[in-house]
């Protein structure tokens, strides 16, 4: 379900980037180390907007600056129900131009709140074998990551990762290593994930293979 529409007046849409240029440039390279190197934590360096950034009510920094960085006015996103008390929509509407949608199967980009949020991936667009990169790009805020070998954590293997890596994310339904795996069948076609947790970040391309 979609978040009912907030009606903010200008003062209550929270500061973005103080230097949209500059601070995007920087936020957009941890981006790209995120999704080269699946599985590794990233610290974002929210120093570099000042006066800081004042992210939407249930948001994540992490998953606030990334989507500061990421989208532009030709880019349709689609908000989870956590975010329906929150002024997350008018807020990247006015700091990037992006256009909210309605329903997941539309969208460029998924922003979800919580992580039990997260919509079927069959609904999300997969892309096509000519063109693999209209897939939709996840943004899911967890209870937290970790990176330790523990009983919990799925091994992750692929490219970027040097042999394998541990990865547990907080907060995901039990069936989104089997439902993610089913997104894989068509490579190059699938689902590139980022997981946050307050301003740390993790990216898990679809290239990642995950067993848990």
């Amino acid at each position: 379900m979609q978040p009912s529409p907030m009606q903010p007046s200008l003062k209550d849409i929270g500061r973005g980037f103080s230097n949209p240029t500059l601070c995007s440039q920087a936020v957009f390279r941890q981006a790209l180390e995120a999704l080269s190197l699946p599985g590794q934590l990233q610290t974002l360096d929210l120093s570099v907007s000042q006066p800081a950034i004042q992210v939407p009510q249930h948001a994540h920094a992490a998953a606030a600056a990334l989507l500061l960085a990421l989208l532009d006015q030709d880019c349709k996103v689609w908000l989870s129900e956590g975010f329906a008390s929150s002024y997350a929509g008018p807020w990247l509407r006015f700091h990037t131009g992006c256009t909210i949608v309605t329903t997941p199967d539309h969208a460029d980009f998924v922003w979800v709140a919580d992580a039990k949020e997260l919509p079927a991936l069959e609904k999300l667009s997969q892309g096509n074998a000519q063109y693999p990169e209209l897939s939709a790009t996840c943004v899911v805020q967890v209870t937290d990551i970790e990176t330790a070998p523990t009983a919990e954590a799925w091994t992750l293997s692929g490219p970027g990762v040097n042999g394998t890596r541990s990865l547990a994310l907080k907060g995901l339904p039990d069936s989104f290593v089997s439902a993610r795996r089913a997104s894989q069948v068509h490579a190059p076609c699938g689902l590139d994930f980022f997981f946050t947790h307050n301003d740390t970040l993790i990216g898990l391309p679809r290239s990642t293979q995950v067993k848990d």
